[in-house]
């Protein structure tokens, strides 16, 4: 059965289920700034991706170890995982999620991830994830966050075109589409940013379902309500693209730190193939941060 352990310091609470290792809450002075579910629209609030992100074609793809089969953003999101630790200041929580017979049957890689939440300062929930190789060969893996956040934030006189994308500096951006079957191709792109420093939110930037940022300047966006100020800033150095997702009509929108992205549709079928995959050596670790600041 999942459980739900909260961590807390000063104004800033989260909570986080061992189903999925999942943030559940992130709440800033009793204001709740993480989506919260809604079946209608999303039923989730935050999944973690691992060891893919994104789609690969068909649900299934070639390995150096034989074959993967597994749907949308991979397996750490639909297991449980074990509660390792609290700590002593109740500001931090560690989760851990091992390989199995039954995970090695759809991923056939030996491996542990281990998702620890932080609060880092009065504001800011990091987010770590830890990839060990335990098994005796490379493993490929990519992974990332999923946070969605509630647009209007919780209590804010405005609408959700009231908000804008800030960025570290002006830039241009384009996206690749997404495709049927969730593959994305960048022989067709679409403009996003162009030239700015930032950018209005808009229902008509999610037409092809995820604007796929590559590289954005200083690894950061804002998303700021224009008359409050208030919204989220995600810092995700050591993650090459963010994925920009909401679903139609929904109340929110969705930051995403990701280290790959689904599969083109230029690229094959083999998973150790798949642009920016991350190629750990037996017994080596791979870590990554990204942080979550309410504004």
């Amino acid at each position: 059965m999942s459980t739900i352990t909260t961590i807390g310091k000063g104004a800033l609470s989260a909570s986080i289920s061992s189903k999925g290792a999942e943030l559940q809450s992130l709440k800033l002075s009793g204001v709740e700034y993480l989506w919260q579910a809604d079946p209608a629209l999303w039923g989730k609030h935050a999944p973690v991706l691992f060891p893919i992100v994104g789609s690969i074609r068909n649900g299934r793809a070639d390995s150096a170890e034989g074959p993967c089969t597994m749907d949308r953003h991979g397996l750490a999101r639909i297991n449980e995982h074990e509660l390792v630790s609290v700590s002593d200041d109740g500001a931090s929580v560690t989760y851990e999620f091992v390989s199995t017979p039954e995970t090695r049957a759809a991923y056939p890689y030996d491996f542990k991830l281990n998702m620890t939440y932080t609060i880092v300062g009065e504001a800011t929930l990091a987010q770590t994830f830890r990839v060990e190789n335990t098994g005796a060969v490379p493993l490929p893996f990519s992974v990332g966050g999923h946070p969605a956040f509630n647009i209007p934030v919780e209590g804010a006189d405005e609408a959700y075109e009231d908000y804008e994308f800030r960025f570290a500096e002006s830039w241009t951006a384009d996206c690749p589409k997404l495709v049927e079957g969730g593959l994305a191709t960048y022989e067709d792109t679409f403009r996003t940013v162009d030239g700015s420093d930032t950018l209005p939110l808009s229902r008509e930037l999610f037409r092809y379902d995820t604007m796929i940022l590559d590289h954005v300047p200083g690894d950061t966006l804002s998303l700021v309500g224009k008359r409050s100020g208030h919204g989220i800033r995600v810092d995700f150095p050591g993650f090459d693209y963010l994925g920009v997702w909401s679903a139609p009509g929904a109340p929110f929108v969705a930051l995403e730190p990701w280290t790959g992205h689904t599969t083109l549709t230029t690229e094959d079928d083999v998973l150790e193939h798949k642009e920016n995959i991350t190629i750990l050596e037996p017994g080596a670790v791979d870590e990554r941060t990204f942080t979550i600041t309410l504004l």
